[in-house]
């Protein structure tokens, strides 16, 4: 499905050159309007009878044609006249749009589509995952990126970002992120937690958008074979902590993802999230229910549990998706050395945690960005 057009508000379709990769302004293809002409009347074509070859009923001589905004007739919205006369259709984007739709149901149908060993379905990420994400990504948090041009173009990769906002929605933003900016549309393997697949419909959707286990064997799997693979390290700690250390980066485990990379021989691209810290302020944990139902933590918000369901729609803040400069690993060893995954871990988290603090005291306020 093609990605919708994120040109300036007000500014036509086509009236302006797409950016560079790596813009967050330039993911959307210009398409042409036509030219715009006014068609003929019937009485300037000669036609006669109640009923133009159109279907439309025939309009009174002389009498007035009052249009609502945006209204066009049936020949303005297929064809338009050119200079030489000929009539070319017009190109539209409901019938592409329909077609792939109906093909994508169809494969469902007759089972002709493909998923990877660890049950990743590429097709049902980007025709219907993605355009659902998308509508939290423009319009709700607005997601700005930067340094897209350090995206990987090929090859295997580990992105590694801070982790937080109480759910983890930061993980699906980040992903929808480096698909939108990347000039060859790269999907983020994101390495997740053994509770996500043990959910029951949020495990298998999870693996079906490229999510597998958190583990060495996975992440090297998949680097090894060229995949961009993304990593929160903080886990739970991160993306559960309590307002009040907000952007104030955790622990980050015992260094496993540095060995992954240092193994697989591909950089690592530091990613700091702002604006997730706020979606969900969390106030405090309901311990004793969190045991109950085998969670982490059961979070108290300014407006949850209070508001029932209402207080799970998240604050609509601003948010800064910033990818850093690519940290090589060459110079490593690549037989694991853990003093070697604990500096390299050390680089990255302070890394990360100096983009953060950049990046805030950049930041107009919470939901202006």
């Amino acid at each position: 499905m093609p990605r919708p057009d994120r040109g300036p508000a007000g500014e036509p379709d086509g009236a302006r050159e797409p950016d560079e990769a790596g813009d967050p302004e330039s993911h959307g293809a210009s398409r042409g309007t036509g030219t715009g002409a006014e068609p003929a009347t019937a009485a300037q074509r000669g036609e006669s009878g109640e009923h133009s070859r159109s279907g439309e009923p025939r309009r009174s001589q002389g009498a007035s044609i009052v249009r609502f905004p945006g209204a066009a007739t049936t020949e303005e919205r297929w064809a338009h006249s050119g200079q030489d006369g000929r009539t070319d259709a017009v190109p539209e984007v409901l019938p592409e749009s329909l077609a792939e739709a109906v093909a994508f149901l169809a494969n469902r149908l007759t089972g002709e589509y493909t998923v990877d060993e660890f049950g990743f379905d590429a097709d049902l990420t980007e025709q219907v995952i993605a355009p659902a994400l998308r509508v939290l990504y423009d319009k709700w948090f607005r997601v700005d990126v930067r340094g897209a041009e350090h995206l990987p173009e090929r090859g295997g990769a580990l992105l590694v970002a801070n982790h937080s906002g109480t759910l983890p929605l930061d993980a699906a933003m980040t992903a929808l992120a480096v698909h939108d900016n990347h000039p060859g549309d790269r999907f983020l393997r994101i390495l997740g937690a053994d509770l996500v697949f043990q959910i029951p419909v949020l495990g298998s959707l999870a693996r079906k958008t490229g999510q597998t286990l958190a583990c060495s064997s996975d992440a090297e799997r998949l680097l090894g074979r060229g995949e961009f693979v993304g990593v929160f390290p903080e886990g739970f700690k991160g993306v559960g902590k309590h307002f009040s250390a907000r952007y104030k980066l955790q622990r980050f485990g015992r260094g496993g993802f540095a060995s992954a990379a240092i193994r697989a021989g591909v950089p690592i691209v530091p990613c700091a999230i702002v604006g997730a810290e706020e979606i969900y302020p969390k106030l405090g944990d309901i311990k004793p229910l969190a045991r109950l139902l085998g969670l982490p933590y059961f979070p108290v918000t300014p407006f949850f549990p209070l508001l029932g369901p209402l207080g799970a729609i998240p604050l609509p803040t601003k948010w800064t998706i910033e990818f850093g400069e690519p940290i090589e690993v060459d110079g490593c060893a690549s037989d694991g050395d853990p003093m070697e995954a604990f500096t390299l871990t050390d680089q990255v988290r302070e890394a990360i945690q100096q983009m953060l603090y950049t990046r805030l005291e950049r930041r107009r306020g919470v939901f202006g960005g």
